[in-house]
């Protein structure tokens, strides 16, 4: 029989909040909307290089360094750099939530589960976007790897929030729409869920999600059904 779960851990870029808005700011100053995808991604990489390191920065700082090399070349600039870079990572904080997000946290609360956002990004964006959202009363809490010292998906990221939370590994569940969160999660001792909301194959050089689904009500009522006594895979 399976640990009953206690504690659900939820990703919050991506996964909670939708990017989708800040195309508009990178085209604001002159840069193709599509360069979004590729600072996210790069941020994340500089993030995770630093915890491979043994050592962090903030999510806005490693996002401005990466806006600048990104930013600087760009012959069509609509503002000085430093504006340009300002004005991009000023959005994030006006980002809401995807539309199965309301939903998928409700089935979680109704299931009798501690919920709390753990972000690789600032406790207060976290924070603001649940209650620009109208659903910060459906969290316990909101959690950052600003205060664990290290990004996820390093051990020390999540052992910070299992220790926040007083749960045992077992215990405690990450989504996330990244598998490299899943499988950081996985490693650590945690049953983890992965939503998929693009219908893409999941990478296999990481461990899979113990349960998966098409939103986050789904992969919810699925994490709430293994807790019920439901073998995990």
């Amino acid at each position: 029989m399976p640990t009953p779960l206690q504690v659900v851990l939820l990703d919050v870029n991506e996964t909670l909040s939708d990017l989708e808005p800040l195309r508009a700011r990178f085209a604001a100053v002159g840069a193709p909307e599509h360069l979004l995808d590729t600072w996210f991604a790069a941020t994340l990489r500089d993030g995770v290089a630093l915890a491979v390191g043994d050592a962090a920065a903030p999510f806005s700082e490693v996002g401005a360094a990466v806006l600048r090399t990104l930013l600087a070349p760009l012959p069509g600039r609509a503002a000085p750099l430093e504006d340009a870079v300002q004005q991009v990572l000023a959005g994030l904080g006006t980002l809401g939530v995807h539309p199965d997000v309301p939903a998928g946290l409700r089935v979680l609360a109704d299931g009798g589960v501690r919920v709390v956002p753990f972000t690789n990004g600032a406790l207060s964006s976290a924070q603001g976007l649940l209650e620009r959202a109208g659903l910060a009363d459906l969290v316990e809490r909101c959690l950052s790897v600003e205060d664990a010292g290290r990004w996820k998906p390093h051990p020390r990221s999540y052992a910070y929030a299992l220790g926040q939370c007083g749960v045992e590994p077992g215990q405690a569940a990450l989504v996330a729409v990244h598998p490299w969160d899943v499988d950081g999660a996985r490693r650590s001792g945690l049953v983890t869920g992965w939503v998929d909301r693009g219908d893409t194959p999941y990478p296999d050089v990481f461990l899979p999600a113990d349960v998966s689904g098409a939103d986050l009500p789904a992969v919810a009522r699925a994490l709430l059904a293994d807790e019920s006594g439901q073998a995990r895979p």
